[in-house]
């Protein structure tokens, strides 16, 4: 089931002026890992999803579609 979380981290990404391979390393994380958190492909831990949050000051709910801020 597609759920917001791709599209969500992929704005994010690109309204910070941020690639694929900058937000891994930032996230600590393996780039192809990230493309596949992006494309949901895989679906991420909640440590991802918190890290992912705090990074760009939003909700773990706002990244999983579930608010709007």
């Amino acid at each position: 089931m597609k759920t917001l979380l791709g599209i969500r981290l992929r704005e994010l990404r690109l309204e910070n002026n941020l690639t694929q391979k900058q937000i891994s390393e930032i996230l600590h994380l393996n780039a192809v890992t990230y493309l596949h958190y992006e494309k949901e492909q895989r679906e991420p831990p909640l440590s991802f999803l918190c890290d992912v949050a705090k990074y760009y000051h939003v909700s773990v709910d706002y990244l999983l579609g579930l608010t709007d801020y």
